[in-house]
């Protein structure tokens, strides 16, 4: 019988220097901010109100951005991870351009880095995904690598290729949005009044408050986003008959839990590195704490850069995060360092 469905890639059929064109591109509709608030407790008030974003300068709320990234990254599923056996890690994510209603979206990747594993079962495949706006602009680029199953055992292992990739971006890496002017920001409205100078280098933040995963907004917003991966959808799909949370709502949950105590760090602008150290499954409670990590200022007006350490745990607090071996303890979700932007 002949067959016309994708089965995906699998580490065999990745070649370093190809550049994959991901299909289905998106126009983002107001619908979608309503929805991503809908599904996460997100009430930072540049994505909220389009008249706070027009006194910080921009023309109108922008679509919040680690909900731009799942539109970005949702579009390398079926090409890139259909076939993961986890998604490792994340590296040098700048988020170039703000992504407004009625932007249509599409993504490539290319294949930067392959290496199989020492078992001959699977490898690991570094691809560098760019997100482009109906004007062919760059709004988002960022490095991921995922081990992939082998389809073929006996497929030969190819030639081990590993990128350099910075530990962390600069501040001179990060892109400022044109026009955000945060002079004149409005403390009473974005709910806090801590600014650049109040954070410390060093510093942590208990951002106190949990929420429990239920299994159907997760699938919602994988399904928003239009990520093709089984393991989130189908109870036959992994060993322990579970479906797998999309790291990706993790990622937002805990990003949107850190208002309480972050409420002004308005706008993610740098993607330094992360682990998705656990799987979470629903009915996993997750809680979110941030370090301070680096602090730095920008030439746009009375905006600040706080470089971040978010960390989600299954109801942990703050505290650490890895075993004498060497591993993430288990109640640890989500290791992410990123940069953000902050009133002065």
């Amino acid at each position: 019988m002949a067959t016309k469905t994708n089965p995906g890639r699998f580490f065999e059929d990745y070649t370093v220097g190809e550049t994959i064109h991901h299909a289905v591109p998106r126009t983002v509709s107001g619908g979608e901010r309503a929805l991503y608030h809908a599904l996460y407790p997100a009430r930072h008030a540049l994505y909220s109100s389009d008249e706070f974003a027009r006194a910080c300068g921009l023309p109108t709320a922008p679509l919040d951005d680690i909900a731009a990234f799942h539109v970005v990254f949702g579009k390398t599923v079926p090409d890139v991870s259909l076939n993961a056996l986890a998604n490792l890690g994340y590296a040098e994510g700048r988020w170039l351009l703000p992504v407004y209603e009625g932007d249509t979206i599409r993504s490539t990747s290319e294949v930067v880095g392959v290496k199989q594993n020492s078992n001959g079962k699977s490898g690991v495949v570094w691809v560098r995904t760019k997100g482009f706006n109906q004007r062919d602009d760059v709004v988002l680029d960022y490095t991921r690598w995922v081990m992939v199953r082998k389809g073929n055992l006996d497929a030969p292992a190819p030639e081990t290729v590993i990128p350099t990739l910075k530990a962390a971006l600069a501040p001179s890496d990060l892109v400022v949005p044109a026009g955000l002017d945060f002079t004149d920001y409005d403390f009473t409205l974005a709910g806090e009044t801590h600014r650049w100078g109040d954070y410390s280098v060093g510093e942590v933040i208990d951002h106190v408050d949990g929420v429990t995963v239920e299994e159907a907004e997760h699938m919602m917003a994988t399904r928003l986003w239009q990520n093709t991966a089984k393991v989130h959808f189908d109870t036959g799909a992994r060993p322990d008959g579970q479906r797998l949370i999309y790291g990706g709502h993790v990622i937002s949950m805990a990003r949107t839990l850190s208002f309480n105590g972050l409420a002004n760090a308005q706008m993610v602008v740098g993607l330094n590195g992360g682990a998705h150290a656990n799987p979470c499954y629903a009915g996993d409670t997750i809680t979110a704490w941030s370090e301070v990590l680096d602090k730095a200022e920008t030439k746009a007006p009375g905006v600040g850069a706080l470089r971040l350490r978010l960390v989600a745990t299954k109801g942990g607090t703050a505290g650490d995060l890895r075993g004498e071996d060497g591993k993430y303890l288990p109640h640890v979700l989500l290791d992410l360092d990123y940069w953000v932007l902050i009133p002065m």
